[in-house]
């Protein structure tokens, strides 16, 4: 229940929903009940009964006098045939009151259910944006995306959906349960030694439906990984031929996925017919052992006839709760699967009193830096110092540590040991949005959003004016291709920039930094996927933008960087080499070996 109460805890403050709805569902209960109650005193004079009780709870003679006097006034006033127009006009107002109270109950309850997926789905988003990236190495991105869709929509169909089963249906049954104590103790106590085992009957099916439910949701998960990585290395899989491969790892997962889907709906549609069964069950002992009593003189028949009516009135929403069951077990489990990204605590977090940073003024500097994802270091006790204004650029072998390195500065990753510092200052006493806020990155992959232009420019600014973006983008050299599109700046560019070439997708994305006018700027081979002719004009545009600024560039073609102040040169996580181009060369060592094999290429 732990589960369920965080659930219903998403639409707090609850007592703005619960009063109401607890007032208009009470109402319904009440005037339905006063649609049944009238039918036994009617049944005793319309049919020429005695009109004296044989039952010697006192509430319930109290109740039966009552009712039996006002159907004898209408009796005495209009005649039975009156009488009983009046009483029909009666039983209508009642029951149109009935179905007005229970309406304007389950808007609350559609209300609270808006709210609580609403804002459920808030925070698993919010969560995920303010994971680390570490924790996405270890999850599968279909995986996350089944969580905040197919998941939150299983909570909303099973345990949202249910919250009438859980509030009204109890209500409803306490209260009738009362009224057949008052009809007849000894038959209710009867009955509530029954009810209890068919109960348990239901309860033992819905904990093997949990524990289906946790694997099919897990096997749905990885369904939408599988979709997600194909689609993404479509071009991949028909070049190497590799569509049988994938078709069959799809046809495997989705075997099991059926499979789960048929055993979890066989014993779910299971637990209806069963508990109607244990129902009916249940109301032929009490026809059996409540006729005794009649013959026996200790319940006239109209008591009898009444109390059976209130037993079915109990046996729907008894039904309901038992059917329900399995349908919450299902959200529960995908529930749990939700908690464990909203619990999922971000590793990269502020300090308990940050400061802001508001300007960069000196310098960025590494002290005995070391950095270890995994099992093995990737970074070995770095000392580096970055001044203002400088251009660094880290160069080495593929799996040196090159972008770890840059991504230790933004705080993608914290470091292992030793501190990073700007203007004195380690990095970890500022808020991450501060930080963060002083710093442009422009990747070898061009992240850009299914969106226009114009918004995918204005990323990092979204109140920018369209001089300001019109500005970076002639900065970038984009303006010229950009007005030769269907809509200019508004046009839509598709998934990730797909409409674009990949060297008008960097150029955008170069756009976006040069907007953003951030003092540091971190270059991550951001012309190595392109053609010489793109490369020319990246490259150009990112001459642009690194004027003025901090900047750290990880280049895989080294004639991009023979212009920095200093190239660091890193092999297996270490600082094997640092100069300027033309001392490292004169050194004669790794970096003149790369420099040679790029010659070579060329």
């Amino acid at each position: 229940m732990k589960t369920y109460y965080r659930i219903i805890a998403y639409a707090k403050p609850f007592s703005r929903f619960a009063i109401a709805y607890a007032f208009f569902t009470l109402l319904a209960i009440a005037f339905g009940l006063i649609n049944y109650s009238f039918l036994m005193p009617t049944l005793d004079i319309l049919f020429d009964q005695q009109s004296t009780s044989v039952n010697i709870n006192i509430v319930g003679n109290s109740i039966r006098s009552w009712m039996n006097d006002s159907t004898k006034s209408l009796i005495s006033a209009y005649g039975k045939g009156g009488a009983l127009v009046a009483i029909c006009i009666i039983l209508m107002i009642s029951n149109l009151f009935t179905n007005i109270f229970k309406y304007v109950s389950l808007r609350i309850i559609n209300r609270v259910r808006a709210v609580v997926v609403k804002n459920l789905r808030r925070h698993i988003f919010e969560n995920i944006t303010k994971l680390h990236l570490g924790y996405f190495s270890n999850e599968r991105k279909g995986d996350l995306v089944s969580r905040l869709t197919n998941d939150v929509q299983e909570v909303e169909n099973s345990v949202v959906s249910t919250l009438t089963v859980v509030f009204r249906d109890p209500a409803t049954i306490i209260i009738y349960f009362v009224w057949l104590f008052v009809l007849s103790w000894k038959l209710t106590l009867i009955t509530l030694v029954i009810l209890p085992i068919s109960g348990i009957i239901i309860s033992s099916i819905s904990k093997k439906l949990k524990k289906q439910s946790d694997a099919g949701q897990q096997s749905l998960g990885n369904i939408l990984s599988i979709v997600d990585e194909s689609i993404s290395g479509l071009r991949v899989m028909i070049a190497f031929n590799a569509r049988k491969y994938v078709l069959g790892k799809f046809d495997k997962e989705n075997e099991r996925y059926a499979k789960l889907i048929r055993s979890m709906g066989d014993k779910r549609e299971l637990s209806s017919p069963l508990s109607e069964f244990l129902g009916v069950s249940v109301v032929a002992v009490i026809l059996w052992i409540g006729g005794n009593m009649v013959f026996a003189g200790e319940m006239k028949p109209s008591e009898f006839f009444f109390y059976i009516i209130c037993f079915y009135q109990i046996l729907v929403p008894a039904k309901a709760i038992s059917s329900s069951f399995s349908t919450i077990q299902r959200g529960l489990s995908s529930a749990e699967r939700i908690f464990t990204i909203i619990d999922a605590v971000p590793e990269i977090q502020n300090s308990d009193n940050p400061k802001t940073m508001q300007q960069f003024n000196q310098e960025i500097s590494f002290t005995n830096v070391s950095f270890t994802y995994g099992n093995g270091p990737i970074l070995k006790n770095i000392n580096l110092t970055i001044s203002r204004g400088k251009t660094i650029a880290l160069v080495g072998p593929s799996g040196g540590g090159k972008s770890t390195l840059a991504d230790l500065i933004p705080r993608f990753y914290d470091v292992s040991k030793g501190e990073i510092k700007i203007d004195g200052i380690n990095i970890k006493e500022y808020t991450l949005e501060s930080l963060r806020n002083l710093m442009g990155i422009v990747t070898q992959e061009s992240i850009l959003f299914n969106d226009t232009i114009f918004n995918n420019i204005a990323f990092g600014k979204p109140h920018a004016t369209e001089e300001e973006v019109m500005h970076a983008a002639k900065i970038a050299n984009a303006h010229d291709f950009i007005l030769k599109t269907e809509n200019g700046y508004h046009t839509n560019i598709g998934d990730r920039g797909v409409k674009l070439s990949g060297g008008q997708r960097q150029r955008i994305s170069i756009a976006r930094a040069v907007l953003k006018n951030p003092p540091i700027l971190i270059l991550d081979e951001a012309t190595s996927a392109l053609d010489s002719e793109s490369e020319k004009l990246v490259q150009e545009a990112l001459t642009n933008l690194m004027k003025n600024r901090t900047s750290i560039v990880i280049a895989h073609r080294l004639s991009t960087i023979q212009h920095a102040d200093e190239i660091i040169v890193l092999r297996k996580g270490e600082i094997e080499e640092r100069g300027t181009h033309q001392s490292l060369l004169e050194k004669d060592g790794l970096y003149k070996k790369l420099h040679g094999h790029a010659l070579a290429l060329n």
